[in-house]
């Protein structure tokens, strides 16, 4: 699995941007994936954003930092996963990862070290 992180760049605060990341090769199945987003800050340690399940009705999680105005969503057809981030505020300021994985549970899928699958960051700078 290999993926694609994109639509990162500069915004306002207040401002919005977002962010899909895309999924590619063969030998999986997207729709089972748990996807998720995380990101880091220069200088922090790297954390959780949102996530969202797959197969079914899909469970989705949110950091409490952006609850009410992040928005995860997926579509399974395309492979996407996306991140609609609203009301950015400079401590949005990160690069943001994607993140992908299989074998999750709802208690587990906020913590990275449980995705097996990362893409390659793409950066959100929220100038004040």
């Amino acid at each position: 699995v290999q993926l694609q992180a994109s639509g990162g760049g500069l915004v306002q605060a207040g401002g919005s941007l977002r962010l899909s990341c895309a999924a590619s090769g063969s030998g999986y199945s997207f729709s089972r994936y748990w996807m998720g987003w995380f990101r880091q800050a220069p200088g922090k340690e790297r954390e959780f954003v949102a996530t969202i399940s797959g197969l079914g009705r899909s469970t989705i999680k949110y950091a409490d930092s952006v609850k009410g105005r992040f928005t995860i969503s997926r579509d399974n057809a395309k492979k996407t996963v996306s991140l609609q981030m609203n009301s950015l505020e400079p401590e949005d300021t990160a690069v943001y990862y994607c993140a992908g994985d299989q074998n999750l549970i709802v208690s587990s899928a906020t913590t990275s070290s449980e995705y097996d699958y990362w893409g390659q960051g793409t950066l959100v700078t929220v100038s004040s």
